[in-house]
């Protein structure tokens, strides 16, 4: 601190540490200043090093202690600052919105390597950049139950030639979604349906590829949930009854085999306790070509089906 009082950048992180290191630990805390650090005041992790003597303004101290007082409430620093990253793509992100998750990703590229397009990654700062080789159709894909529309947002993204359409029951979730598309210049078409009462305006639209991370928690499941997610991500877009877990998947199943075209593929997140059931669900729908994938944690996350 200087004599007037002012915190050094160098200060302001060891503050910040000493404030949450109990709570997060030593590396969780670091990866939460190099993100505050860019988000609040506008400066690059390597400026850390470079002028750590450089005076931080009152002002920008004061937004610093209130960060520190959410984090402290273990509210997700994704809500803190309202934005995160999804696929090296930018999307805005609120309580109303699930914090959208590493697995989600995963299923997001496979969908993408079903497609026929090839995607290369140049780096891990860059946005994905897209090849089309061998398919030139026009694809049609419907992602129910969007939230921040990162599922939707992204296929739309790498799949330029697609038609993509994405549901949701919650008006504030759309707004979200609908503020992702813009962000990153695709065009989706957003609609406001009840998952588990889908209207008859979908009775003449045939899609491609479905597909759907429906709630799928489990209420006995709360308790191995942390707290940032418990208190703070939407329970309507996460819990189901324990009585009937795979109640959303059932409704998109039915739903499935009447507005997927023939060969056309199912695609879902699903619970990892629950892969045996969910493999037999698709069975009793007549679904073909079952796959489970495991997520990089080693869990069964994802599932993939053909309609016949």
């Amino acid at each position: 601190m200087d004599d007037k009082g002012f915190m050094t950048l160098k200060d302001l992180q060891h503050y910040f540490h000493a404030q949450l290191d109990s709570i997060y630990g030593q590396n969780e805390v670091s990866s939460f200043f190099r993100l505050l650090i860019e988000h609040l005041l506008n400066l690059k992790l390597v400026e850390l090093a470079l002028a750590p003597d450089q005076t931080i303004s009152k002002a920008n101290q004061k937004r610093f202690d209130e960060v520190i007082k959410q984090l402290k409430r273990e509210e997700p620093i994704q809500y803190i600052i309202g934005e995160t990253e999804f696929i090296g793509l930018p999307f805005k992100v609120n309580n109303h919105t699930l914090i959208p998750r590493p697995e989600t990703e995963e299923l997001v590229q496979w969908i993408i390597e079903e497609s026929n397009y090839k995607t290369q990654i140049p780096n891990p700062d860059s946005y994905w950049v897209q090849q089309q080789t061998t398919n030139n159709k026009q694809l049609t894909i419907l992602d129910i139950g969007t939230g921040s529309g990162c599922i939707a947002v992204s296929l739309a993204k790498s799949l330029p030639d697609a038609k993509v359409y994405a549901i949701d029951i919650s008006k504030n979730a759309l707004n979200v979604a609908k503020e992702n598309a813009i962000l990153n210049n695709v065009q989706v078409n957003f609609i406001q349906e009840d998952i588990l009462n889908l209207k008859s305006e979908f009775e003449d639209l045939k899609f491609d590829y479905i597909v759907s991370n429906p709630p799928y928690v489990r209420e006995l499941e709360k308790a191995s949930i942390k707290n940032n997610v418990l208190r703070h991500e939407p329970h309507l877009a996460l819990f189901v009854q324990n009585e009937d877990p795979l109640q959303f998947y059932k409704t998109i199943c039915e739903f499935a085999v009447h507005n997927l075209k023939p060969k056309g593929r199912l695609f879902f997140e699903i619970n990892q306790y629950l892969e045996t059931e969910m493999t037999q669900l698709l069975r009793t729908y007549k679904f073909e070509s079952i796959a489970l994938r495991k997520d990089l944690f080693g869990n069964y996350r994802m599932l993939k089906a053909i309609k016949p």
